[in-house]
């Protein structure tokens, strides 16, 4: 996937590093391979596979595809994700807080109330991905691309971003109160109502047609 672009007033292009994977993957079975506390997988594939009832702390994923892979009751806390691609996925509620993510695709994924509270998120796409009620609550994200994606009602509360670019999402109903969106791009975003201050939308960018909804927010009246 090419770099993608974001044209934040003068703000440099956001440069997103793939994932780098291996030629050729050996294919795997999570449920024969065990993930437990501080297990890791390396250069593995997974495949049409659903991973149930899981917790385990510390997992290292590293170098890993995963196509239509379905996790449920699953909690992988302080997990680390380095060069791995989920594809079609399912990680609806799963718990990766305080997770380590470094070069990671997300492509048509659900991840409808995944937890990345606190999470350190670098180099990772979230592309054309239903992500309404997902959390990133004091995370620390830069050189992220979220692309045609739902994220209603998701809640980035006192977030760090940097190098954060929102292209064709929903955002109505998030939360972003704590959070800085200096010359962050809401102009292709879609929202009538967002959790945010004054303050935290100093120096963001919006669309002509956005001011009308950002108006209301803070209770000002526009007269016809």
């Amino acid at each position: 996937m090419a770099p993608h672009t974001n044209t934040a007033g003068s703000s440099a292009p956001i440069k997103i590093v793939k994932p780098k994977l291996p030629k050729q993957l050996e294919p795997v079975i999570l449920s024969d391979a065990g993930v437990d506390d501080e297990s890791s997988l390396v250069q593995s594939a997974c495949q049409d596979e659903t991973l149930v009832y899981v917790t385990a702390n510390k997992v290292q994923f590293d170098q890993m595809i995963f196509d239509n892979v379905t996790f449920q009751h699953v909690t992988l806390q302080h997990a680390e994700l380095t060069d791995v691609v989920f594809n079609h996925c399912d990680l609806s509620n799963v718990d990766l807080s305080e997770a380590i993510m470094y070069r990671v695709q997300f492509n048509h994924c659900k991840i409808l109330g995944l937890d990345l509270t606190a999470a350190t998120i670098r180099n990772v796409v979230f592309d054309h991905c239903t992500g309404d009620y997902a959390t990133f609550r004091f995370a620390n994200m830069k050189q992220v691309s979220f692309q045609s994606t739902s994220l209603l009602k998701s809640d980035f509360y006192h977030s760090e971003l940097s190098k954060v670019e929102l292209l064709d999402c929903q955002i109505d109903q998030s939360q972003f109160s704590g959070t800085k969106l200096a010359g962050i791009d809401l102009s292709r975003t879609e929202f009538h109502h967002i959790g945010a201050t004054l303050e935290d939308l100093q120096g963001c960018i919006i669309s002509p047609h956005q001011a009308i909804p950002l108006t209301k927010i803070f209770g000002l009246v526009v007269k016809e």
